[in-house]
C-alpha cells in the first residue's frame, strides 16, 4: 500500500511508524504540515491510498479527509479527546493508558475508531513514556488499523452515546501553565514529580527561580536531602536539587523563558543555564554503585551480578556533552578494573545516545571549540571500548539512538537492541561527516556499500531491519520495563558460555592485527580532519543546521529524503543531497 505520513515534525513516533511500515512492505512518504505549504495540494501530489498522521498538532483540512481516508494516531484510550491527553494522564497519576487510531473528520478526535491498544504508565517522564510504552501501543494500533483498512471488510467503531455506552467520551482541555504550576509550600514530592513528568520534555513547568522565570525540565526524587520548600539544596553533575515540603527533587535541565523580541531559548543543564545566578551550593557526588534501595538520582551508575558488570547511563535527550563523555569514560575505566568477563553498557530504558550535545555547543562562547572538545571526548570513550581486550563488551540499546550514539554502540563486541528502538546511523542531516570511528566500525559490520547507502539515505531504521543488516546482533523482544532484567539474564548466559573465554582471548590478537595493518588512530585522524574543517568554517552548513535544530525552527519544506517523489526528482536516493 502507498501510505503518506502527515506530521507536524519527523519526531520519534513518526520515524518509528515510517520504519516499521516500510518493513511491512508498504511504500511510505512523509509530508510535514507546514505553514504556507498547502496540505491538500501536497496530498494530491502523493496520491496516497491512505493518509496517516502519527503526530499532528493541527487539524487535517476537510478538502483532504473528504477525498482520502485519513487516520489520526491519538495518544489516549478509546473515547479520550483533547490536545493534552498524555499530560493529563501522567499528572493525574493514571497507571493505564492507551493509543487510539481514528478516522479524521469534522470534530477533532471524534472520528470512527479503527484500533485502540492499552498500555501501562510507569513513573517516568512524558517523553520517555511517549517513546516507549506509548510508541509500542501506537505501532500495534497502527499496524492493526492498516491491516483492517486493507482488508476492506472491517467496520470501524463509533465513539460515544448508544454506539459505545461502556466507553463514554471524555473531552479535556489543553493543560496550561496555570494547572502545571508547582506550589512549593503545599505540593508534596509526589505531586511535584507528577507535574514535572507531565511536562517533560515539552512544555516544561514555568517557575520563578533566583529572580528569573524558567521552564523546569525533568524530575527525579531525592530522599536524603531536606530544606525550606522551594530552596536550592545542592548540585550534582549539572542538575540542581530543590526542596519540597516533604523531601526534594533533582531537576536536570532548565530553559529560560523567552522575553518579547528575544530569540528562542533552549534547554540546558540546570547549572549551566543558571550560570552566575547560582549561589554557592555543595556538589554532592552520586553513589558509586547502583542501589535500588537508595531513593536518589544519578545519570551514571555501576553494579555487578556475578561475573557481569553493568554500566548504565541516561542523559536527557540522549545528548552527551564533553563533561558527560569524560565522566562516562572515567566510569568505564573503573568498570574495566573490576574482575568481570562481560561488561554491559547502556541505560535501563529510553535513549541510548544521540551523540554530541548540540545545545551545550550552541550555548558555548566558542561553539567551534566546544564542538571540537565534545567530539574528541566521545571519540576517547569509543576508543576505550574498541581497545578493551580483557572482557566482552555489550551495548544494551534500550531506546532510540542516532548519529554518534549509534556508532558508540557499534564499538562493543555485541549490540543488543530492544524491539521498537529506532536507529538513525547517519550524520548528514546535521551537515557533518561524523567521527566516533564510524569509518572503521560501520563497514566492518554491514560492508562498505551498505554503510555508504545508510549514510546517503539518512532514514530511520527499525531494530529488526538493523538486525537483518548485521548492524545489531540481537533484538530483545520485550517491553521497556522488562529490558534491563532480560539483558541481565542474557549477559549472565553470555558470561557462562564455554565459547566466551576463547572470544576474549582472541580480542587481543585481532586488535594487534588491525593495528599492524591500519591503526585505529588513522581512522580517527581522517575523521577528525574532516570534522575540524567543518567546525572551523563559519559558513559550513553545520552551524546553521545546529542552530535551527536547537531552537526548533520550523523547516521551510519537507526534507527531500522523506518525500518519495522529490527524492526521485533530485536523485537523493542515488547520489545524496
Amino acid at each position: 500500500m502507498h501510505i503518506l505520513l502527515v506530521a507536524s515534525a519527523f519526531n520519534s513516533l513518526t520515524q518509528r511508524v515510517h520504519a516499521e511500515l516500510r518493513d511491512q512492505g508498504h511504500t511510505v512518504a512523509v509530508e510535514l504540515a507546514l505553514r504556507d505549504r498547502p496540505l491538500p495540494e501536497a496530498v494530491r501530489r502523493h496520491a496516497p491510498q491512505l493518509v496517516l498522521a502519527p503526530m499532528l498538532k493541527t487539524a487535517i483540512p476537510r478538502e483532504v479527509w473528504a477525498a482520502y481516508p485519513c487516520f489520526i494516531v491519538h495518544p489516549g484510550p478509546f473515547g479520550d479527546r483533547g490536545p493534552s491527553s498524555l499530560d493529563w494522564a501522567i499528572q493525574e497519576g493514571a497507571d493505564r493508558w492507551g493509543v487510539t487510531v481514528l478516522q479524521a473528520g469534522e470534530e477533532m478526535d471524534a472520528g470512527d475508531v479503527w484500533a485502540s491498544v492499552a498500555c501501562p504508565v510507569p513513573p517516568v517522564g512524558k517523553s520517555d513514556l511517549y517513546r516507549n510504552e506509548i510508541a509500542d501501543a501506537a505501532l500495534s494500533a497502527v499496524l492493526l488499523a492498516v491491516e483492517r483498512f486493507a482488508s476492506g471488510t472491517y467496520t470501524p467503531r463509533k465513539q460515544g452515546g448508544a454506539h459505545a455506552p461502556d466507553t463514554p467520551v471524555r473531552i479535556r482541555p489543553y493543560l496550561d501553565q496555570s494547572v502545571r504550576r508547582i506550589d512549593w509550600d503545599a505540593d508534596c514530592t509526589r505531586t511535584v514529580l507528577a507535574k514535572l513528568r507531565a511536562a517533560d520534555s515539552q512544555p516544561g513547568v514555568l517557575d520563578v527561580l533566583l529572580g528569573a522565570e524558567w521552564y523546569l525540565h525533568g524530575g527525579h526524587p531525592e530522599a536524603g536531602l531536606r530544606g525550606v520548600p522551594g530552596e536550592l539544596l545542592a548540585t550534582r553533575t549539572g542538575a540542581v536539587c530543590r526542596a519540597t515540603k516533604d523531601g526534594a527533587v533533582w531537576i536536570p535541565e532548565l530553559r529560560r523563558r523567552r522575553g518579547p523580541g528575544q530569540p528562542p531559548t533552549f534547554k540546558l543543564p540546570a547549572v549551566l543555564a543558571l550560570g552566575d545566578r547560582l549561589p554557592p551550593l555543595p556538589e554532592i557526588a552520586a553513589p558509586h554503585s547502583a542501589d535500588p534501595r537508595r531513593r536518589t538520582w544519578t545519570d551514571i551508575a555501576y553494579r555487578e551480578e556475578g561475573g557481569v558488570g553493568f554500566l548504565s547511563f541516561s542523559f536527557p535527550g540522549g545528548a552527551m556533552s564533553t563533561t558527560q563523555c569524560r565522566r562516562l569514560l572515567d566510569a568505564y575505566r573503573e568498570a574495566c578494573a573490576r574482575p568481570t568477563s562481560v561488561l554491559v553498557l547502556g541505560g535501563q530504558r529510553d535513549f541510548f545516545s544521540n551523540g554530541i550535545h548540540l545545545n551545550v555547543i550552541e550555548a558555548a562562547e566558542d561553539p567551534a571549540a566546544e564542538s571540537w572538545a565534545n567530539i574528541n571526548a566521545i571519540d576517547d570513550l569509543v576508543e576505550a571500548i574498541l581497545t578493551t581486550t580483557d572482557r566482552l563488551v555489550v551495548s544494551a540499546v534500550a531506546g532510540n539512538a542516532a548519529a554518534g550514539g549509534v556508532m558508540l554502540a557499534l564499538a562493543a563486541d555485541e549490540v543488543w537492541c530492544r524491539t521498537g528502538c529506532v536507529l538513525n546511523p547517519h550524520y548528514r542531516l546535521m551537515g557533518l561527516y561524523g567521527s566516533e570511528y564510524w569509518t572503521y566500525t560501520l563497514p566492518r559490520r554491514v560492508g562498505a556499500v551498505t554503510a555508504e547507502r545508510l549514510l546517503r539515505e539518512a532514514l530511520p531504521m527499525s531494530a529488526g531491519s538493523a538486525r537483518d543488516l548485521g548492524l545489531v546482533d540481537r533484538v530483545v523482544e520485550c517491553g521497556p520495563q522488562d529490558f534491563a532484567a532480560e539483558v541481565g539474564r542474557l549477559a549472565a548466559r553470555l558470561a557462562s558460555l564455554p565459547g566466551s573465554l576463547p572470544r576474549i582471548a582472541a580480542k587481543k590478537a585481532e586488535l594487534d592485527r588491525q593495528e599492524s595493518s591500519e591503526p585505529l588512530a588513522a581512522f580517527r585522524e581522517r575523521e577528525l580532519a574532516r570534522m575540524r574543517r567543518t567546525f572551523d568554517d563559519p559558513d559550513a552548513p553545520f552551524h546553521a543546521l545546529r542552530r535551527a535544530f536547537v531552537r526548533k525552527d520550523r523547516p521551510a519544506c519537507t526534507p527531500p529524503h522523506l518525500d518519495l517523489a522529490a527524492a526521485a526528482r533530485t536523485g537523493w536516493g542515488r547520489t545524496g543531497p
